[in-house]
């Protein structure tokens, strides 16, 4: 009910026609929300009361049956509104999947430098210099006033003399006045100066402080926008990590719905200019279903309505095609260096197979075509499906079937710095020194545990050729497309404690290599200064606890004795 909606008036008297008696009393009472009006009459007040508390009850009732009527009309036009919303959003849903491949041709893939560069202001306002003390004025000096005598004062001189002497002394009594308050305002302003001087020397402290903090973002600023116009100028000399990394950026701008996966792994081979791409195609489950939402009066709920199996499956398989050729035109769009004659695409999905119950990831398609002849096409009137086929692209008849093909061409994991590796777990025991052994053993051991480690999703790890120059020691390869890729290993037997630049080196390395991440294994410990150098970065530092918990875990066991290392190694 709403508040004060009822309003009652005051009872009113009414008399017989002599006025001798009082016939009977009545009340004006009025129902805002049902706009009803009534006047209710008893011969008595106790009558009354009870009358109008009937008809508040009645009314009251009454107004219960609109709000609910309300409430059900209210909800009615929520859901109908909630049902148009959604099938809108259905509509756009669906309605994006479809453009996949349009949406691309109306976008410049080119990557824009300078809108990489940073180009914002220095955000913190520069300190506001003090105000100028409101000091105090002097007041006007006060003049001496010449005394106006009397006839009387005029002839008696003792009279005059006592006028004159009183003007004087009120003279000097105000002049002593005024130089005491000028002597305070003097002092007054002194401390106000001081105040200044004082608030002027801070204020001119934080504007120091504020110029420093300015340079620095401004060196900052600079140095990254001197990276950009680096990595520009390493891109259009062609350099083969810059043209990876460029292709890393335009695959990154292109933008897709939010369920579908963002992994891919690139390489380019500058002999023969093929960028190679393996990459994570969305799963049938990441694409919208719902087509409709209707709302059911009879019912008073709302009901979902799905795209039927065939329509999704369809959708899929389209959709697959449409992102092979948008790859593949954004990337060949962007390459202002000409330094892309061909692009060979693996496209992989990650599903259960419904046979064995397993997540599995295959290859379902994959194509290789020269820039040459993929710009003779018009992506705008093609058909997806018959495009990828005649551009002799390989793929099983329905691809939602998710049937695995063999890649034309993928990432090579050969290098020439792999060396064949030998086995050193079979001979550890319990008195094995991990800190005293052989350089050559620790890297190759270490090679060992890893490749256990990787092997079971199908990985392998490489041993490189002995630098000792903080270069790469092993080299794992992890199949899988989202975590997996490129692995940068470093051993380090070290007797004392490793320091930041040897976790620097490793990040350097991880870069140059265009590894996905990089593991630093040391029979020591670390210092604080690599630990949070490596934060937020894709390193993972083992010490050498960590290394005889990874021994232990497959079933090797030795140990560390850093002292002892050190005089065995201190002998030879």
């Amino acid at each position: 009910m709403e508040r004060n909606r009822i309003k009652v008036g005051y009872a009113e008297e009414h008399w017989n026609t002599a006025f001798t008696r009082i016939i009977k009393y009545s009340v004006e009472m009025y129902d805002e929300g049902l706009k009803e009006h009534k006047i209710v009459s008893a011969p008595d007040l106790d009558i009354l009361q009870n009358k109008v508390d009937l008809q508040i009850e009645k009314w009251n009732e009454k107004w219960g049956k609109v709000e609910l009527k309300q409430r059900s009309l209210e909800e009615k036009e929520a859901s109908i509104e909630e049902a148009a919303r959604r099938t809108e959003e259905a509509v756009e849903a669906i309605s994006a999947i479809h453009n996949l491949l349009l949406h691309t041709l109306a976008v410049d893939d080119t990557i824009n430098w300078d809108v990489l560069k940073r180009s914002d202001e220095y955000c913190e306002k520069k300190p506001s210099k003090p105000s100028p003390p409101n000091k105090r004025e002097y007041p006007q000096e006060p003049k001496k006033e010449e005394p106006s005598f009397t006839l009387l004062e005029k002839i008696l001189k003792p009279k005059r003399e006592q006028k004159i002497k009183e003007y004087e002394n009120r003279y000097a009594t105000a002049l002593a006045n005024w130089k005491e308050y000028i002597s305070d305002i003097d002092n007054y302003n002194l401390l106000l100066d001081q105040e200044h001087e004082e608030e002027t020397q801070k204020w001119k402290e934080k504007v120091k402080e504020w110029e420093i903090k300015k340079e620095a973002f401004e060196r900052e600023q600079e140095t990254f926008n001197k990276k950009i116009e680096e990595m520009k100028k390493s891109y259009f000399n062609q350099n083969e990590a810059s043209i990876i990394e460029y292709c890393e950026m335009v695959l990154e701008n292109s933008k897709y719905p939010e369920t579908f996966p963002k992994n891919y792994e690139l390489e380019y081979n500058p002999e023969n200019k093929i960028l190679v791409i393996e990459y994570q195609l969305p799963s049938i489950n990441c694409f919208p279903t719902l087509k409709e939402l209707k709302y059911i009066a009879s019912k008073k709920e709302l009901k979902e309505v799905h795209l039927s199996e065939s329509q999704i499956q369809k959708m899929f398989d389209e959709s697959m095609y449409k992102i092979t050729l948008r790859t593949l035109h954004e990337l060949f769009e962007a390459d202002k260096a000409e330094a892309i004659d061909a692009i060979s695409f693996n496209g992989w999905v990650e599903a259960i197979n419904k046979a064995t119950g397993k997540e599995e990831n295959n290859c379902i398609l994959t194509i290789q075509v020269k820039k040459e002849e993929f710009r003779d096409i018009d992506l705008a009137n093609v058909d997806p499906r018959i495009c990828f086929k005649n551009l002799k692209g390989i793929a099983s008849s329905k691809l939602s079937a998710l049937s695995p093909v063999k890649p034309i061409l993928q990432i090579s994991k050969t290098d020439k710095r792999f060396v064949e590796s030998y086995d050193v777990t079979n001979q550890l025991d319990e008195s094995t020194n991990l800190a005293a052994m052989d350089w050559g053993d620790f890297e190759h051991l270490i090679r060992e545990l890893f490749e256990k480690e990787f092997q079971i999703n199908g990985g392998e790890v490489k041993v490189t050729q002995a630098s000792r120059d903080g270069g790469v020691d092993a080299i794992a390869f992890d199949p899988d497309p989202i975590r997996g890729g490129k692995i940068v290993i470093q051993a380090k037997r070290y007797t004392n404690t490793v320091g930041l630049s040897a976790v620097r080196d490793l990040y350097g390395t991880v870069v140059n290599e265009g590894a996905t991440k990089g593991i630093l294994v040391s029979t020591a410990d670390y210092g604080p200064d690599a630990y949070e150098f490596a934060k937020g970065k894709p390193l993972t530092l083992l010490n050498g606890s960590n290394l005889l918990h990874l021994l232990e875990k497959h079933g090797h066991h030795a140990r560390i004795d850093l002292r002892e290392a050190k005089r065995i190694l201190a002998g030879k």
